[in-house]
């Protein structure tokens, strides 16, 4: 990292002038341009100290950003809040070792419009504090370059981390908070990799935009265990990751277990990609995408426990177009969560409606369906194909109420059904016989079933 000499040597002499022993200054100034460190000792903050040190925290902060330089703290505790960051802040500890007890404020610590921000091997300690609606324990607004690395941020008592209009980095940090974990607002650029997520009240990862449009928000790779829904509601809370009017989303690669609702739920969260996530133990619908969107894929991940395994609805209010591949999803369960409405279908492995492709996933364990293709008229456009379906009360359903459009079903294995292999459905009720046996479908010229093994 290059660095302003003339200003860290101004940072060094006002705290040598504050009585502080500042050990850069006994260092060649080659030295300490090749380190592009302070001292944190050095600008007057002392570990381990019972007293709140936000002063001189805010003080070696501010000194150590007009240097570019790193803030280098020591193992131990110190108690600080209201830390405002000015551009090029960077703060570092020891992992698990250096450790910031919030005092106070709305945030421990904020930035408005500063870009260049780095935080790293600290623990991040809320200590319960209350925080206002919205707020994060690390709250940024307004920034580029901003990287929050390898750092414990526990005991907020609202999120975690919350991120606006921020482009930027957010990876292997642990977190556990009694909101949402990270809730990124408007992204610019960003990406969430690597994080564990150790209990949330109402949300793990949130993706949101003020309105819908571009976000490209990348999540990866991350850890989400035990997320709650202490607010209720019927889904707005209690996802781990939470997609919400944010367009061109990867959700790729994450181990998810133990959330009160979905695993992935996209609302109003169009060209949505799902895919290579291994999710478990789930109250509502895995994997879902939902209300006014166009574009989800849907691929290659596996649900075990579940009311559904994928859902991509909403017809009614635009929801279309998807591919659903390669996924893996067994273990249904009849029933959704307190809060959800009691009419909601639950124990179908996959359920879609308008304008999409379901083709290679295999499903076993379903109380109810397999495959559901539409709800009352609103199915259009959609081909099941070349999937398996064991252990089912009925292998596949199609809507033919009227005004239900096209379905193609075509070369799926089906075993071990209890009621049907592939019927015809009214709203929950079945008025159909057995469709995948020849000619039962004729009646159905919206329909094209064929090439199906039935055992």
């Amino acid at each position: 990292m290059s660095i302003d000499r003339r200003r860290l040597f101004a940072a060094i002499a006002g705290a040598g002038a504050a009585g502080a022993t500042t050990e850069a200054q006994s260092m060649p100034a080659r030295e300490v341009e090749s380190h592009a460190e302070i001292d944190a000792v050095s600008l007057g903050l002392r570990p381990n100290a019972s007293e709140d040190q936000t002063e001189a925290f805010q003080r070696a902060i501010e000194r150590a950003a007009a240097a570019r330089a790193v803030l280098r703290l020591p193992p131990g505790f110190y108690r600080a809040g209201s830390l405002q960051l000015p551009p090029f802040a960077a703060i570092a500890g020891v992992a698990g070792a250096t450790r910031i007890v919030m005092s106070g404020g709305p945030s421990m610590m904020s930035a408005t419009g500063s870009d260049h921000l780095g935080i790293s091997g600290l623990v991040l300690d809320g200590a319960g504090i209350p925080l206002p609606e919205r707020r994060g324990l690390l709250h940024f607004s307004q920034g580029r370059a901003v990287r929050i690395a390898d750092c414990d941020i526990v005991n907020s008592g609202r999120n975690g981390l919350v991120l606006e209009a921020i482009a930027g980095d957010v990876t292997g940090n642990t977190i556990n908070a009694a909101d949402a974990a990270i809730f990124s607002l408007d992204a610019r650029g960003l990406r969430v990799a690597g994080n564990t997520v150790r209990g949330a009240g109402n949300g793990g990862i949130l993706i949101w935009r003020s309105e819908p449009g571009d976000d490209g928000t990348i999540v990866v790779d991350n850890r989400i265990e035990g997320v709650m829904n202490k607010a209720g509601g019927s889904g707005q809370y209690g996802n781990a990751i939470n997609v919400f009017r944010a367009d061109n989303v990867i959700v790729r690669g994450n181990r998810i277990r133990n959330a009160a609702f979905s695993a992935v739920r996209g609302n109003t969260a169009s060209n949505l990609q799902i895919v290579g996530n291994t999710c478990s133990s789930l109250g509502e619908v895995a994997l879902y995408a939902e209300f006014g969107f166009e574009g989800a894929l849907i691929a290659n991940n596996i649900v075990d426990g579940a009311a559904i395994g994928v859902s991509v609805t909403n017809f009614n209010q635009g929801g279309r177009l998807a591919v659903v591949q390669g996924n893996l999803i067994r273990n249904l369960v009849s029933r959704r969560p307190p809060g959800t409405d009691p009419n909601d279908s639950a124990g179908i492995g996959i359920g879609v409606e308008a304008d999409t492709v379901v083709t290679g996933n295999v499903v076993e364990n379903a109380p109810n369906a397999g495959i559901a293709a539409g709800w009352e008229a609103y199915l259009r456009d959609v081909a099941i194909t070349s999937n398996v379906i064991r252990r089912a009360d009925f292998g596949i359903t199609v809507s033919v109420a009227p005004g239900a459009g096209a379905a193609v079903i075509s070369d799926n294995l089906i075993a071990e059904i209890r009621r049907g292999a592939i019927v015809g459905m009214e709203g929950k009720t079945p008025v159909t016989g057995d469709l995948a046996k020849d000619g039962a479908a004729a009646r159905y010229a919206q329909l094209s079933i064929g090439g199906n093994r039935v055992r």
